[in-house]
């Protein structure tokens, strides 16, 4: 794997790129295993920048790393999800930013599958390496006119959107005579038709480039929107995502995932920088060493426990979310419900073990130059979408086991 390529270089690289004749999970992991020290190096710039460079973005297109749940009739691999959630954990021991992106972009691979085909072609017809970023809270500003909709609006946090000539953007469909209930969708907007503000300052995740998006009474045709309603009950109008398990997934177990996966190989990271340090570190005060305090063998025994029992969780849950998709089964609504939480619940619980990690680092753990702070910082920054919030998600799934009716229509 060539990891020298220039910007110049970058569109020669994407378009050029075939297919393996041989590509596998083990394969696409270890290319991503490649990559970490990279990104660790890269890390910092992409702090100052504000967005991951082009170049690593570059990388990832090379390795193939895009195309894990792309549809194969677009050059795609259509692999099991949990390929797909073992390169953003690895990616993430580099750089969380990196990992938050790229989970967040290549998982609307996945999504435009759910689309008419004809939103694919006007996406993917001339370059199937093009990318789509989003931005889901319902604040368009949708008017039914023949043949769409008009769209207008700003939305905040759309990751990663500089490298991206499509995005899909929330809004609500006014009830009709027809259809008297609002219809939440997802608008697929190109590039030309919105505009990005440059409003990312933040102090974790500074590297996602998570920008405003503003688009101004834009023409969306109707094959071009999807609804959440077909999303939840498995009637998208995509035609793999009929015959296809993969693309029967419930959109509400996938993208969620998405944006909590990254913490869990972010703390694998935060791990890596505390043991680099820590086995070393001998205190300037006593000269005691940090390798036999009890307190911080403590610390990492109980955060490697966690990543490792983060990471059979999220395999388990997708093996059977798969297994009901190839089954043709629709999964359970208390499974899902259980799902949504467990996914939710990820990014507090990677925090309180690095901030143990944190605390058992000494002095020089608060620079802003200490590796761990990143990750510290980055895992925090996560915990605050939306989707990531325990609470919400877990006094549902409570709520629901002792006889309440469920409040989630995301699942």
């Amino acid at each position: 794997m060539n990891f020298q390529t220039t910007k110049s270089e970058i569109t020669m690289t994407v378009q050029e790129t075939s297919i393996p004749q041989e590509i596998n999970r083990e394969v696409l992991v270890q290319r991503a295993r490649d990559m970490v020290p990279y990104l660790a190096e890269q890390a910092p710039r992409a702090q100052a920048e504000r967005k991951v460079p082009e170049e690593t973005v570059a990388k990832m297109h090379e390795a193939g790393f895009f195309r894990v749940l792309q549809p194969k009739r677009w050059g795609g691999y259509e692999m099991d999800p949990q390929v797909f959630f073992d390169i953003q954990m690895t990616l993430a021991e580099g750089c969380m930013s990196t990992a938050w992106i790229y989970g967040v972009i290549a998982v609307h691979n996945w999504q435009i599958a759910l689309f008419d085909l004809k939103a694919q072609e006007d996406v993917w017809k001339d370059n199937t390496s093009v990318l789509i970023a989003s931005s889901y809270m319902p604040v368009g500003k949708v008017t039914p006119v023949e043949g769409g909709f008009k769209f207008s609006g700003r939305w905040a946090f759309s990751s990663g959107c500089d490298h991206c000539d499509w995005v899909f953007l929330g809004g609500v469909v006014p009830p009709t005579a027809d259809n008297p209930n609002p219809d939440y969708r997802t608008f697929l907007v190109p590039r030309s038709d919105f505009e990005v503000l440059d409003t990312w300052h933040t102090f974790g995740l500074q590297g996602t480039g998570s920008n405003d998006i503003v688009v101004e009474d834009a023409f969306v045709p109707d094959h071009r929107t999807h609804s959440s309603l077909d999303g939840f009950n498995g009637t998208n109008p995509g035609i793999d995502s009929h015959n296809i398990p993969l693309y029967k997934i419930p959109f509400g177990q996938l993208f969620p995932r998405a944006v909590s996966g990254s913490t869990i190989g972010a703390t694998q990271g935060a791990i890596n920088a505390y043991l680099k340090v820590a086995s070393k570190r001998v205190g300037t005060n006593d000269g005691s060493k940090t390798a036999e305090d009890p307190y911080a063998q403590m610390a990492v025994a109980r955060a490697q426990a966690l990543v490792d029992q983060l990471k059979m969780k999220l395999y388990s849950n997708m093996d059977q979310l798969m297994s009901d998709a190839v089954e043709g089964k629709d999964t359970e609504m208390q499974t899902r419900i259980q799902y949504r939480y467990e996914s939710a619940a990820v990014p507090e619980a990677c925090l309180n073990e690095v901030l143990e990690l944190q605390k058992m680092c000494g002095g020089r753990a608060i620079f802003t130059d200490s590796p761990l702070q990143r990750f510290v910082l980055d895992i925090l920054a996560g915990r605050a979408h939306v989707a990531n919030n325990p609470y919400k998600f877990g006094q549902n799934y409570g709520g629901v086991q002792l006889g309440l009716e469920s409040t989630d229509t995301f699942l």
